[in-house]
């Protein structure tokens, strides 16, 4: 049979190339197209580890490839391997028109190196970077040069274009601070100069140290005060009792131009990772903590852009390069355990954080996270005795608490404690009257239990109001003017319930209940078996549904010991 015939053509393709002799062109495409596909697959699949390694081999088939080339950097600095990327990188067109990633690794390998000159070349020669970085990095590696007023200059360009003005300030800021002009940098910090700026993590720890070394402690103090509440997590609860203590902290974010030149990275790559979290933001966070691997805050966004990046088995490695030591170490193992859980490790993430809750006993936020992990993996009991806890160490209820009341209801009714999960609502509601997600859960139940039908319906289409797009709740209104008895009304909201959340098995079912009702026999039927395809939760709810397909719900109501639909009809006057 001869090689062109299509019938079985994958291993007639294996046959042919096997006996037949190949162009040495031919063969570095046959060398090329396997770990080419591989990598894309890889990449499909979500595993930055295969598709990096991948991506090497297909460029050794193919070295001069630029698409391979850009690829195969990309990969390599997802991955985090700096000694991959950089000769990759140095191989690769950098000017105007060059790669973007390419002239990145290499500006950082100069910073890294504190080669400052070396940076201010790349810049002049064109990065195909933008004018904010180019602006920041060259600005940066004035102060490393020992030339303030040019980077001043720099700066304060930076800070006159409207879409880059708030990196100039915070950039502006930490520069001074660096060479101990703090009267300067408090200047900017605290919008004297400039107006305010948004106030992020890093930002508030430099404008701490900041006042500290300006002698004004107390105004550190109450600055933590109103930004953390009087309770803080551990890292600014150990700053305010230094501050109280009378020490003077030291400017320890940026203390030489490398610093600043990583803070480029960080900071663009927050600001990418909070509008796209793709490749590009894990980036520029992998070069960041590539010069800098001690500073927690880019640990901590390497490791959250790699969970958005549905990769949380790399993520759980990551936050746990955060020691113990570290004042960012609660909230690194509160990171790890999501990603261990988003990794099916669920038992591991509890175990994360049981220790972490041995080690901080005082801290509620350790025991309110131990409760949504423990409630997540359906542990209601265990749940409902870690919110105790974190509500026991907040003391009286502030209206921000409402999601702890609430989410001890949801552990409570799931665990039948309904009498302390009513009350946990309550209690949410009396903090956030309004709140759209606790009206409809507590509603929904008492729909559920066939109780207080009335205050039920209030409260659904107050929920409904608030949110009219969410389909789960638009689904409890659907079903609680069905369990009212009130069927035609209750088609219009179930149905729009289908459309919000398509492929949910119980909305679904609760459309084929409500076509029942109204003697759409043949479309209930059709609900019936869609929300067969969709996988109910449980064995039993899937029992139910082949239940009511085979004798119909009136029958199935009987069975149950509930009143039948007609009764119900009766019952209210239709």
């Amino acid at each position: 049979m001869p090689c062109s015939a299509t019938r079985y053509l994958p291993a007639l393709l294996a046959l042919c190339l096997a006996t037949s002799p190949l162009s040495a062109a031919a063969q570095a495409s046959v060398d090329f197209a396997g770990p080419f596909l591989a990598a894309r697959a890889a990449e499909s699949a979500g595993d930055f580890a295969a598709a990096a390694r991948y991506s090497l081999l297909a460029l050794n088939a193919d070295p001069e490839n630029l698409f391979l080339q850009e690829d195969a950097l990309l990969s390599q600095v997802a991955m985090g391997d700096m000694e991959a990327a950089l000769p990759l990188a140095k191989s690769m067109q950098t000017g105007p028109d060059g790669s973007q990633m390419a002239a990145l690794v290499l500006l950082a390998d100069a910073a890294e190196r504190a080669d400052y000159a070396a940076v201010q070349a790349l810049v002049a020669a064109g990065t195909n970077t933008g004018p904010l970085l180019d602006g920041l990095m060259q600005s940066w590696a004035y102060v490393g040069s020992g030339q303030m007023s040019a980077a001043l200059e720099g700066f304060d360009a930076l800070i006159a274009n409207d879409s880059f003005g708030a990196f100039g300030l915070y950039h502006k800021a930490l520069a001074l601070a660096s060479v101990g002009d703090f009267e300067g940098a408090d200047a900017i910090f605290s919008g004297a100069v400039g107006g305010p700026l948004q106030a992020t993590r890093r930002m508030v720890i430099a404008q701490l140290q900041v006042l500290s070394q300006l002698d004004r402690n107390a105004d550190a103090v109450e600055m933590i005060l109103a930004i953390f509440g009087p309770d803080p997590d551990p890292e600014f609860a150990a700053l305010r009792a230094r501050l109280e203590a009378g020490e003077t902290l030291r400017f320890t974010q940026i203390e030489s131009a490398r610093d600043g030149l990583a803070e480029v990275f960080s900071s663009v790559g927050a600001a990418l990772a909070a509008e796209t979290p793709d490749i590009f933001a894990l980036g520029y966070a992998r070069l960041s903590h590539h010069m800098r691997p001690d500073v927690a805050d880019t640990v901590m966004l390497v490791a959250g852009l790699l969970e958005a990046l549905k990769q949380p088995a790399l993520a759980s490695t990551v936050y746990a390069q955060i020691s113990r030591d570290d004042p960012a170490y609660y909230a690194a193992e509160v990171g790890r355990a999501a990603a261990l859980f988003a990794a099916d490790r669920g038992d591991e993430a509890v175990a994360a954080l049981t220790e972490l809750a041995r080690e901080y006993p005082d801290v509620a936020g350790v025991w309110s996270a131990l409760g949504d992990m423990q409630r997540r993996l359906q542990q209601f009991g265990d749940a409902a005795a870690s919110y105790d806890k974190a509500l026991a160490l907040l003391g009286a209820p502030q209206p921000a608490q409402w999601f702890l009341y609430y989410a001890r209801g949801m552990a409570n009714e799931r665990a039948e404690n309904w009498a302390g999960a009513e009350a946990d609502f309550r209690q949410a509601l009396t903090l956030n009257p309004e709140q759209p997600q606790v009206l409809n859960y507590l509603g929904y139940s008492y729909v559920d239990r066939n109780e207080n039908l009335d205050e039920a319906l209030a409260m659904i289409e107050r929920a409904v109001a608030a949110v009219p797009e969410d389909g789960a709740i638009v689904d409890s209104l659907g079903w609680v003017l069905y369990r009212l008895g009130r069927y035609e009304e209750a088609v219009a909201p179930m149905e729009k319930a289908t459309l919000l959340m398509p492929v949910d098995s119980l909305i679904n079912d609760h459309l084929g209940d409500v076509y029942w009702a109204v003697g759409r026999v043949r479309e209930a039927e059709f609900q019936w078996r869609r929300a067969l395809s969709f996988e109910p939760d449980t064995e039993a709810e899937a029992e139910r549904i082949r239940r009511k397909l085979e004798v119909g719900l009136d029958v199935v109501l009987a069975e149950e010991g509930a009143s039948p639909l007609h009764a119900a009809t009766a019952a209210n006057g239709n």
